[in-house]
C-alpha cells in the first residue's frame, strides 16, 4: 500500500492507494492511525483497495468505519466507482445519499468531484 500527504482545498489529506487490499478487520484503526501519524484532516481511499465487504452494509464494516471517523473528527473519502454495489443494494444506494450529506464519510467518483465538494 502506498500513501501520500497532499493538500486539497486547504485541507491536509492522506491519500491511500496501491495494489494491496486493506484488511477488513483492522480497516478503521489502520486508516485513523495513518491519518494521525501524518497530521491529516481527511483520508482519501481509492474504492478499488477496499474489501468488497466494506460496501455490504450487513457486514458492519462501513458502520464501524463511519462511527470511528466521527469519533475522531476525521473525514474519510472513498474515491471511485461504487455503482456495482449500489446496483445490488437499495439500502447501500440510500446510505450513499445519506453519508454524502454528512461530514465524516463521503463517496465521490473522482478527485475533481472531491475538490468541488470541499469548496462548498
Amino acid at each position: 500500500m502506498m500513501d501520500d500527504v497532499v493538500e486539497i482545498a486547504g485541507k491536509t489529506a492522506l491519500m491511500v492507494s496501491g495494489a494491496e487490499n486493506l484488511s477488513a478487520a483492522t480497516l478503521s484503526n489502520d486508516l485513523i492511525g495513518m491519518a494521525w501519524s501524518d497530521d491529516a484532516q481527511m483520508v482519501v481511499v481509492e474504492a478499488s483497495v477496499l474489501p468488497d465487504a466494506f460496501f455490504e452494509l450487513r457486514s458492519g464494516i462501513i458502520g464501524d468505519v463511519a462511527q470511528k471517523f466521527a469519533n475522531y473528527r476525521l473525514l474519510m473519502v472513498v474515491v471511485g466507482d461504487v455503482q456495482r454495489f449500489a446496483d445490488r443494494s437499495t439500502a447501500f444506494r440510500d446510505y450513499l445519499f445519506e453519508t454524502n450529506a454528512g461530514g465524516n464519510l463521503w463517496f465521490v467518483p473522482d478527485m475533481d468531484a472531491l475538490e468541488r465538494k470541499l469548496a462548498l
